[in-house]
C-alpha cells in the first residue's frame, strides 16, 4: 500500500520567518513609539487595553518622582499606593475615552502625598489597526498626556484675587467721592441760598 505524499503547507514551512519577522515588526515599532513619546515635554503615560502601562517618558518619572520598575507592568490606577486611583482619571479612562477613542483638555486636580497638590490638563488617544489581523499583532494601546498647570493655576487665582481686590477698593473709593459730592453739592446749594 502507497503512503499518500502529504506536502507541508507554504506557513508550515515558514512558521519561524512569519514569527520572527512579527516579532521583528513589532519590537521596532515598540521602539519608534517609545522615541516618539520620549521626546515629548509633557508627562506621557503608554497604556495597555486593559490600562497597564507598558512605558512611560522621563518627563512622566521626572515629574511624579517614580521609577520605571515602580510603573510599567502596573494598572494605571495602581501607581503610587494608588495615588493614580482618581475618580475623574476612571471616568474619562473608562467611559470617556471607549466611545470617542480621545478626549481633550480635562482638568484634574488631586493631591499626591509625595509632591502635592497638582492641577492637571489630560489628554489621551487610543490607537489601533482596524483590520482584525493587524489587532492582533499590533494590539491598541493608548497615549495618555498629562501637562502640570499647578503654577499657572496658582498665577491665574492670584491675578483673580487681585483684581477681585482692585475692583473693591474702586468701588470703595467711587462710594466715598460719590458721597463727597453729595455733601459738596449740599454746600454749594446752602451758600447759594445765603
Amino acid at each position: 500500500m502507497a503512503v499518500p505524499l502529504v506536502r507541508p503547507s507554504y506557513m508550515d514551512t515558514h512558521k519561524p520567518i512569519a514569527a520572527d519577522f512579527i516579532k521583528r515588526v513589532t519590537d521596532e515599532s515598540w521602539t519608534y513609539i517609545k522615541t516618539v513619546v520620549d521626546i515629548v515635554h509633557e508627562p506621557i503615560l503608554i497604556l495597555d487595553k486593559d490600562l497597564r502601562v507598558r512605558g512611560a517618558n522621563d518627563s512622566f518619572y521626572r515629574s511624579f518622582q517614580v521609577e520605571a520598575r515602580d510603573t510599567e507592568g502596573r494598572v494605571v490606577y495602581e501607581l503610587g499606593n494608588k495615588q493614580w486611583d482618581i475618580p475623574a482619571l476612571r471616568k474619562l479612562l473608562e467611559d470617556i475615552l471607549p466611545k470617542n477613542t480621545f478626549f481633550r483638555g480635562f482638568e484634574v486636580t488631586h493631591d499626591f502625598p509625595t509632591i502635592g497638590r497638582k492641577v492637571m490638563i489630560l489628554n489621551a488617544r487610543q490607537i489601533y489597526f482596524k483590520e482584525d489581523t493587524a489587532k492582533t499583532i499590533f494590539p491598541p494601546i493608548i497615549l495618555l498626556a498629562i501637562e502640570d498647570v499647578t503654577e499657572v493655576m496658582a498665577v491665574a487665582e492670584t491675578l483673580a484675587s487681585h483684581a477681585n481686590l482692585l475692583e473693591t477698593k474702586f468701588a470703595e473709593r467711587a462710594q466715598k467721592l460719590e458721597s463727597h459730592v453729595l455733601k459738596l453739592e449740599q454746600e454749594i446749594r446752602t451758600l447759594k441760598k445765603l
